[in-house]
């Protein structure tokens, strides 16, 4: 409710009042402080006396773009909007600065093309000094009559937009404004005046040289102004000359320094190409390298390990050669029998006659009452073998 504009308002441009202000800013005055507690319940003859604390005048400031009481006042006179006369009364107030600038603050926003250039040229008349609020939340100094000319000229005001007028020439040439008179050119018509009504000293005899050599003089000084016109012409046109000299030597040295710029840089770029490319190429030539040489490794690595598979493998046939004839070596040997051997363990030597019968193939079984068989039985007997029969 306390934000919300007076139902007796009426509409400025077609659209509520309030909407003058951006919505953002006009979020950020509702949340204020000065808004809730200083702004509220405000009507027109007590917005006077807030409007007389003023001190500076801003738009919002800060990182989290606080606003100004100046802005504030401006939104709540958009929102309960005063009578026109009270505002003229704010705009023509002598005494307190703010108060005249915060009205024609209001009346440039909602007034009319005539009333803003009505009420708000002879503004222009006051040098006083005021201070500005800056965006960082630092203060300047500027002067009443450099605020309205912000207000005339500018589209932004005070974090403000300002609605779009007419230009004052196209207003006159309609009709709807009369020629701006200037604060000087009533001084000036009077030094006119006085000028005129000065007598002209004139001796009779010598009127007409007089007037001969007034006419003279003034043909003088005509020819002298418009010969000084035609040298400030000259002048300037030459100025203008050496000044295009001047900007084109410039954007030649320019263009010279933006060129030569690109060819250093194209030639950087060409030698970072070329020394990568060699960076590459070493690259590529130590990797071959490496694996050549552990191709070779390799190689030796295999050659060494099938020589010692074959050495290895020539020593267990040696050792399995050694072992079979080891073997055969016994087994051609063979074992000798128990019977044959000595008591010294040689082989013992048979009888001659013995001998004798085997080679000729005489003779019958063996005698069991032989001492030699009984000897040779004892022996089978005793390793366990049957005896002779």
């Amino acid at each position: 409710m306390a934000n919300r504009t007076d139902p007796l308002a009426k509409s400025i441009h077609g659209t509520n009042p309030q909407n003058l202000v951006e919505k953002i800013v006009r979020s950020k005055i509702y949340q204020s402080t000065y808004w809730k507690e200083q702004c509220f319940g405000l009507t027109a003859e007590t917005l006077v006396d807030k409007a007389m604390e003023l001190d500076h005048t801003g738009g919002t400031y800060g990182g989290n773009r606080k606003p100004t009481p100046f802005l504030c006042l401006a939104l709540k006179m958009l929102q309960i909007q005063p009578d026109k006369d009270i505002v003229v009364e704010f705009i023509k107030n002598e005494d307190y600065k703010y108060v005249r600038v915060l009205g024609a603050f209001y009346l440039r926003l909602t007034g009319t093309i005539a009333d803003v250039y009505q009420y708000l040229e002879p503004l222009y008349n006051d040098y006083r000094k005021i201070r500005h609020k800056l965006s960082d939340g630092q203060f300047t100094l500027t002067h009443v009559d450099e605020f309205i000319d912000e207000l005339l000229t500018k589209d932004y005001s005070c974090d403000t937009a300002m609605p779009r007028i007419q230009k004052r020439w196209v207003l006159e040439a309609s009709g709807t404004l009369e020629p701006r008179r200037s604060a000087l050119e009533d001084d000036f018509e009077e030094e006119e005046e006085d000028k005129e009504e000065q007598p002209m000293e004139i001796d009779e005899p010598n009127g007409r040289e007089n007037d001969n050599h007034r006419g003279r003089s003034l043909a003088r000084e005509r020819d002298r102004d418009w010969d000084h016109d035609r040298k400030h012409e000259r002048h300037n046109r030459d100025k203008d000359y050496d000044r295009d000299r001047d900007y084109d030597r410039d954007y030649g040295r320019g263009r010279e320094r933006h060129r030569d710029r690109d060819r250093e840089r194209d030639r950087n770029r060409d030698r970072d190409r070329d020394r990568h490319r060699l960076r590459d190429d070493d690259y590529n030539r130590n990797r071959d390298r490496d694996r050549e040489r552990d191709g070779r490794e390799r190689e030796r690595r295999d050659r060494d390990r099938g020589r010692h598979r074959s050495r290895s493998r020539s020593r267990d046939r040696r050792d399995r050669d050694r072992e079979d004839g080891e073997y055969r070596r016994r087994r051609g040997r063979g074992s000798v029998s128990p019977r044959g051997r000595g008591e010294d363990g040689g082989p013992r030597e048979e009888p001659k006659r013995k001998k004798e019968k085997k080679e000729k193939g005489e003779g019958n079984a063996p005698d069991p009452n032989d001492p030699e068989i009984i000897e040779m039985n004892k022996l089978r007997a005793s390793l366990g073998l049957k005896p002779l029969k």
